[in-house]
Parts: C-alpha cells; structure tokens; sequence
C-alpha cells in the first residue's frame, strides 16, 4: 500500500512541494536531481512525467519535457518516469519525501488505469496529480488508484461548489492555483491570494499548497505565511540541468518556506 503524501504535511510547519522533471536533462540527471532536492529539504517531490501536449505547463517545463523525450533512448513518459520514482525512493531512505507524479488523462488511458495504479504502488509513489482531470469524471481512475493520493486543482475561477467537491475528493492535499493560465515564473503574485486560499481551506480539511507563479525564495516565504505548502516548478526546473545551482536554490527555498527567511530579518 502506498504511504500516501502526509508525511509531507506533519512537521508542524509550511511544507516545501518542489518539481522537477523525470528525464531531464536525461535520466541519470533528474534521479540526481531528485536526491539534490530531497538532500536540500523539500518535504515533498511533484515529478513531471514528460508529455507531448501539456495544457498546464509552461514554456520552461515544456521546454524540459521534449528535452527528456528525445534526449534518452526510447524516448521518456509515464512507465519510464514511474520506474526513475521507484529507483529514487527504493533507495533514498525511510527519511526521504513522497513523491507525487504530474501527469494528463491521455498517458492515465493510454497505458491503461489499472496498470497504472498497479505500477504506481509497486513503486512505492505517494499521489497523483492530473491537471485536466475534473473531480465529476474520476471515478475510473479513483477506482484504479486505491491507495494513492489524488490531488485536485482549485483555482481562482472555481465556484465554491467546485470548490467544495475538489475538497471533497482530493487525498493528500488540495492544489491552490495561485493564478488562471499556465504554469512560470511571475514578478508578482495575485493580491487576492490570500482570499482565494482562506475560500480554499474553508472547503477542505486538508492542507492547502499553493502552485503556480511561486519563483523566488521570498515569494515562497509570503505564501508559506497563508499556507501549508509552497509549490515551485519553473524556477527549479530552469536550474535542473546544474545540480549545484539547484542543490542551493532548494535549500534556500526550504529555509525560506520553513520560517527561516523571516527569522533573519
């Protein structure tokens, strides 16, 4: 049975969610990437599966994902990013963090929701989290995935019915998407944030981890003051292909996410 992504809520504080992409800049580089993070605090790991028409993804992690799926032999997709899951968490550790892939519905089908699920367990991965599958219409994979998290989407368009059934359905935690369009490095962060985050939480008992637009370790310190988690993509997925880079940016963003950066003030 899978552990589940709890883990990565249960430290009393903000939970660092930090992604990176499976294959790239190759294999052998985003398994070193995972262990750079895990070693650099992040609570818990959103592994991109690379994939040919994302609708979330933007330019950066787009860009990471046709690397991966040409550079490695092959090619790479969702059973070679479940098999780099598995070798990570096989051999990181009781201590390491969950780890939840990022995938689309197309690859779910394509490869078949049972089997899916099956290989998911079997590599020991926590959740799930499938941008352009809505609550109303998962009853197939839920059924397939038992025992691993799925987390769903609230954004700021969401109705407060929508918002209540995403609460209802997720598992682990609830994705807060801090902004409408695709996924990057912003200058600023929406003012109404803070609103959009206390509607979210009212909805669910879960923690709620805000996604989206979060780059820089001072914007993941404000968000972690109105969250239980900071999600950032682009700005590490831009730093993956340099481990040492990456290796210091995640530190610095989990010292900023677990109340260290404010302490220093």
């Amino acid at each position: 049975m899978s552990p589940g992504l709890a883990r990565a809520f249960s430290h009393g504080r903000p939970a660092l969610v930090a992604y990176v992409m499976g294959g790239y800049p190759d294999r052998a580089g985003s398994l070193a990437a995972l262990r750079a993070l895990a070693e650099a605090g992040a609570d818990l790991i959103e592994l991109g599966v690379p994939y040919a028409d994302p609708l979330a993804d933007g330019p950066v992690i787009r860009e990471a994902a046709e690397v991966a799926r040409s550079a490695n032999p092959g090619g790479f997709g969702l059973a070679e990013t479940i098999d780099l899951a598995g070798e990570f968490i096989a051999t990181a550790g009781a201590d390491a963090p969950p780890v939840a892939l990022m995938t689309y519905l197309n690859p779910l089908m394509r490869v078949g929701m049972p089997a899916v699920g099956s290989a998911m367990r079997g590599a020991g991965i926590g959740g799930v989290i499938v941008p352009d599958l809505p609550p109303d219409m998962a009853g197939p994979w839920l059924a397939a995935s038992d025992g691993i998290d799925t987390v769903f989407l609230a954004a700021p368009t969401s109705t407060p019915e929508r918002l209540a059934r995403v609460g209802q359905a997720s598992r682990g935690f609830v994705y807060c998407v801090s902004t409408t369009g695709v996924t990057g490095e912003r200058a600023d962060l929406p003012s109404e944030l803070a609103d959009l985050v206390v509607r979210v939480k009212a909805a669910t008992p879960l923690p709620v981890a805000v996604g989206f637009g979060v780059s820089t370790p001072g914007q993941a310190a404000l968000v972690a003051r109105i969250a239980d988690g900071v999600v950032v993509g682009s700005a590490i997925v831009r730093r993956q292909d340099d481990l040492d880079s990456l290796r210091k940016f995640a530190a610095e963003l989990a010292d900023a996410v677990h109340g260290q950066f404010f302490a220093r003030l």
